[in-house]
């Protein structure tokens, strides 16, 4: 239960995180002796616990949200009308449908409320305080502005702080701000919750609690991210024109009856069948059915899908937003080929660099020159001493005993400061030029020097040390491209270094600074102030482009913050694009949420898995290529069987409506429309299974093409059923209730053969073939409904006689749809749309 803080309103404490440490305890009221408990539980009271709000909506609110929409309207008034008229039958099975369509999406993850329950498991549990001058360990929650706490190696820092003191720490907020390394902290700088101390105690100055802090900012990020997907979109569309189209013909064909004569319940009767007929009932349900058959087969592919629509957005990404550390490198330190001084070696400058290096503090930099030495390099002496790397000296020294019983020292640290070692040595005079040569290439440097036997400091070298790229990024790259995905590198390092990553996986060098997209003011990339020193180049200016137009060209974005990551996804979106987002960080669980495609690589926090639509289980961005294809595939299952849906309630809706008003003549009986969507939507769900061929570009609804095919096949579907009529009625004089029979079957057969029209936009005979359980499906239903037919099951019986000849009729008809459709599919290439699509549009 919530206790009395959590009902108090929270007062917003503003303090910048760029002002100076005595304007900070100015500002809160506070000192560096810490507060009081009094004072501590009254700010507690004003600002509220330091935790993250979490939204909690009605679950029964949630679940009848999902009966709100164009299709489940239609639905709905089909089932009321159901009863109304006392055909209970038709009432239960519209009422099963209708709670399915609801159920399968009430069970899809709801992203927001995840990743924050995720942000939040992240965050310490206690924290040690300093309060009435004495030291306390306290629950994290109960932190507040103008608390003084204790910080040690390994604790997750609990909320935003000012370091205090003359102490310094490193740590690890490569989850928040993407940032490949640890950066150091002085007296003053900012600390930042959720981030990881890996070097170092110290007393710091808490400024920001809960959702006042970066931590808090990027959760209500989450909150607000998220966007409607193009399934969602494409489901209400066809809703619409459906809408429409019943509309008209009901209103037409209630008009001409009453003008009859007719009953009232008999009116009833006939919007009833015209209803049922016009609203696909199963549309929904089958197509969440097919996505969620290929979430299985993703899930087989190492592509777990958290959100079903993702499945379709997935194969119609045409922008892929990749971040950098740990998706597209190794996230591990590593030394490249070294700059040497005259006179010195690889091996020899490698050597004395491990010296002054110790594996027991973990230090990245001190892991990856252990890692890059020679295994001889401990031979070179015994450590006697050593000096660890602190912000003030910026290097590390260790005092070496040699074989012969001399003393050398060795250091490593800051080119700068090493070149100042080794003042009087030539080669000390190009260090700069050797540090300048790696940062251009994004490489930070590191110097490395010895003394001589005379005691004189000489300079060995300068080692180039960065995060190397994954050995199947540049091929992952190449193979996107052929996809017709243009991937675009997001990093929170500096530009130099991204543009470097850039060029060696072959994306393109035209790397922006992230601050550089928008006019008003940023947060401030950290200072690294490490040992390392790194060159930041000048940021690119502003040019006549608006911000969404230099996203849109751009290769890459570095010194990017979660608000930039989140802004940069809205703006290729805002240009039309199909958005794809891949992280693994707290800092990416925003931008996950609001592309269309979310996508959590392997190793990914839990904030980012919750806020991804598809969470990757393999290492790599190889897996990215295979899910796409099979995704593309899926899509062309949906779109097959909306063409399919569409023709046949166009061809179901025609007839009833233009046999009532031209003959006056019922041509199909509620139960026989009950019958059709049974048997054809029952057994279409088998086309999730379907072999299909997937884009060879990114998909999208082209809703044009749909209504096109969909429309000309419906259209033919009308026509050869009156022609049937007409040789059944007016040349054989068959009674009207055996023509019902003959029509019911020539519908339900001719609905099947459809779908073989419509899986492909070639003819019906090209691979690949039909999947084999989905013609075992339409050959059993037809059967079943043949038998149907034939025996007079709540209808007059055909006899087999007849059944054969409908069968016979209904497939030269088949022959003849699938040539409209190649010549539907030739005019619209002749006559494309005149507006530009990002996305290559594509049909069945």
């Amino acid at each position: 239960m919530p206790d009395d803080h959590d009902r108090q309103p929270r007062t917003h404490q503003v303090v910048a995180a760029d002002e100076p440490l005595p304007a900070v305890l100015a500002a809160l009221d506070a000192s560096e002796r810490g507060l009081t408990a009094e004072e501590a539980r009254a700010r507690l009271g004003r600002n509220g616990p330091n935790e993250i709000a979490e939204e909690r909506r009605n679950p029964l609110l949630e679940f009848l949200g999902y009966f709100w929409g164009p299709i489940a309207w239609m639905i709905e008034v089909a089932l009321v009308l159901s009863l109304l008229v006392r055909h209970w039958t038709d009432a239960v099975i519209i009422g099963v449908l209708l709670a399915m369509n609801g159920g399968v999406a009430f069970a899809e993850e709801h992203q927001a409320a995840n990743a924050i329950a995720a942000l939040k498991q992240r965050l310490a549990t206690t924290a040690r305080v300093r309060r009435d001058d004495t030291w306390q360990t306290v629950p994290v929650r109960e932190l507040v502005a103008g608390d003084v706490i204790r910080l040690r190696l390994g604790d997750v820092i609990p909320a935003d702080a000012r370091l205090l003191g003359a102490g310094s720490l490193d740590v690890d907020q490569s989850a928040l701000t993407g940032e490949s390394l640890p950066v150091g902290r002085g007296s003053g700088e900012v600390l930042y919750s959720g981030a990881v101390v890996v070097r170092g105690e110290a007393d710091a100055l808490v400024y920001a609690t809960g959702a006042d802090s970066f931590f808090g900012r990027t959760t209500s990020l989450v909150q607000e991210a998220g966007t409607v997907s193009h399934f969602q979109r494409a489901v209400v569309r066809i809703g619409q024109y459906l809408i429409v189209a019943a509309l008209v013909l009901v209103t037409l064909t209630v008009v001409v009856s009453v003008a009859r004569g007719s009953r009232v319940l008999t009116v009833l009767e006939f919007a009833l069948v015209v209803l049922i007929a016009s609203v696909p009932v199963a549309l929904p349900a089958v197509l969440s059915v097919t996505m969620a058959v290929g979430a299985r087969q993703l899930a087989r592919r190492q592509a777990v899908v958290s959100h079903l629509p993702a499945v379709e957005e997935l194969g119609g990404i045409d922008v892929l937003c990749s971040d950098k550390t740990g998706t597209l490198t190794q996230n591990r330190l590593a030394v490249a080929t070294p700059w040497t001084a005259p006179g010195a070696d690889a091996a020899e400058l490698l050597a004395a660099a491990a010296l002054a290096s110790r594996a027991e503090d973990r230090d990245p930099i001190d892991l990856a020159v252990l890692a890059a030495a020679p295994q001889e390099a401990d031979s070179g002496g015994e450590v006697v001493a050593f000096t660890p790397f602190d912000p003030v000296s910026k290097r590390t020294e260790a005092t070496v005993t040699t074989p012969g019983n001399g003393r050398q020292r060795v250091s490593k640290g800051a080119p700068q400061v090493i070149a100042g070692l080794c003042a009087g040595d030539p080669a000390a005079e190009r260090v700069e030029e050797a540090v300048e040569d790696f940062a251009a290439r994004g490489y930070r440097a590191l110097g490395v020097a010895r003394t001589d036997a005379s005691g004189r400091w000489r300079l060995l070298g300068v080692l180039p040390l960065a995060d190397p790229p994954r050995e199947d990024s540049a091929a992952t790259v190449a193979a996107a491209r052929e996809l017709g995905l243009e991937v675009k590198m997001v990093t929170g390092d500096q530009t130099a270094i991204g543009r470097e990553v850039a060029r060696r996986i072959g994306l393109g060098e035209n790397i922006l600074a992230a601050d550089t997209l928008t006019a008003e003011p940023s947060t401030a990339v950290p200072d690294t102030g490490d040992e390392e020193q790194s060159v930041r180049p000048r940021p690119v200016g502003a040019d006549a482009q608006s911000p969404a137009a230099r996203v849109e060209a751009a290769d890459g974005f570095a010194q990017v913050f979660p608000e930039h990551k989140y802004t940069i996804v809205k703006l290729l979106q805002e240009r039309g694009h199909i958005v794809g987002m891949t992280g693994d960080g707290v800092n990416d669980a925003p931008a996950l949420k609001q592309a269309d495609a979310g996508i959590a690589v392997s190793g990914a926090t839990d904030a980012a898995r919750a806020a991804a639509d598809v969470v990757l289980l393999a290492p790599g961005l190889s897996v990215i290529v295979d899910a796409i294809r099979q995704a593309r595939e899926i899509f062309a299952r949906m779109v097959s069987y909306a063409t399919y849906r569409i023709a046949e309630t166009i061809r179901v809706l025609l007839l009833i409506s233009l046999a009532i008003v031209a003959f006056d003549f019922f041509p199909v009986t509620p139960v026989m429309i009950v019958f059709l969507a049974l048997l054809n939507d029952g057994a279409i769900l088998s086309i999730a299974y379907d072999h299909v061929r997937g884009a060879e570009k990114p998909a999208s609804w082209d809703m044009r093409t749909v209504m096109v095919i969909a429309a000309s096949i419906g259209l033919m579907g009308v026509a050869e059923t009156f022609l049937l009529f007409s040789l059944a009625d007016q040349v054989l004089g068959l009674d009207r209730d055996l023509v019902r029979t003959l029509i019911y079957l020539k519908l339900s057969v001719s609905g099947h053969l459809t779908v073989f029209v419509t899986r492909t936009r070639h003819p019906f005979w090209t691979r690949p073939a039909p999947a084999p359980v989905m013609l075992a499906a339409v050959l059993g239903t037809q059967l079943v409904a043949t038998l149907i037919a034939v025996n007079g099951l709540l209808m007059t019986p055909l006899g087999w006689g007849w059944a054969a000849a409908v069968w016979g009729y209904a497939l030269l008809w088949f022959l003849v749809e699938d040539r409209v459709k190649l010549a539907a599919h030739r005019w619209l290439d002749q006559h494309p749309q005149q507006a530009p699509a990002r996305a290559t549009p594509v049909s069945p």
